[in-house]
């Protein structure tokens, strides 16, 4: 489905989707909010992902951790309808902006991955300690009401 072997002004500069995945076979891929802007979630998509994306307006991952296909919101109901798909300049990952269905994005309850904030410009890090963590968004859902875990 997708183009192959192009060269690099094509590839980068052209009209054909020719998306370069990893040794994994994986590309990187960045949802936000449509309506807002905001980071939702990264993630990655092989070809099979990529491609049930684009035919069904609905994100499709591939799942590291359990190594299958997955549709986002297949289980919880927070399905992503994509808006729109970009890719970047040399077609190694994918923005999507999205609408979303159901309360929120994160596995753990709450709107985006993106909950907590790391503290920058505050000096040098002590040795051996991390920086604290702050969270920045409240949960929106309980998640184990949603997945049972």
């Amino acid at each position: 489905m997708f183009a192959t072997n192009l060269p690099t002004r094509e590839r980068e500069e052209g009209a054909v989707l020719a998306p370069r995945f990893d040794a994994q076979g994986l590309i990187t891929a960045v949802a936000t909010d449509a309506g807002t802007g905001e980071v939702l979630m990264v993630a990655h998509m092989n070809a099979e992902a990529l491609q049930k994306t684009i035919e069904t307006g609905q994100a499709h991952y591939w799942s590291r951790s359990r190594n299958e296909l997955w549709l986002k919101g297949g289980t919880s109901g927070h399905v992503q309808h994509v808006v729109e798909l970009r890719v970047d300049c040399d077609q190694d990952a994918v923005w999507m902006k999205v609408n979303v269905g159901g309360q929120g994005q994160c596995h753990v309850g709450y709107p985006g991955c993106f909950y907590r904030a790391v503290p920058v410009g505050t000096g040098p890090l002590a040795e051996g300690k991390a920086p604290p963590l702050r969270n920045v968004a409240e949960k929106c859902y309980d998640p184990k009401a949603v997945y049972g875990k």
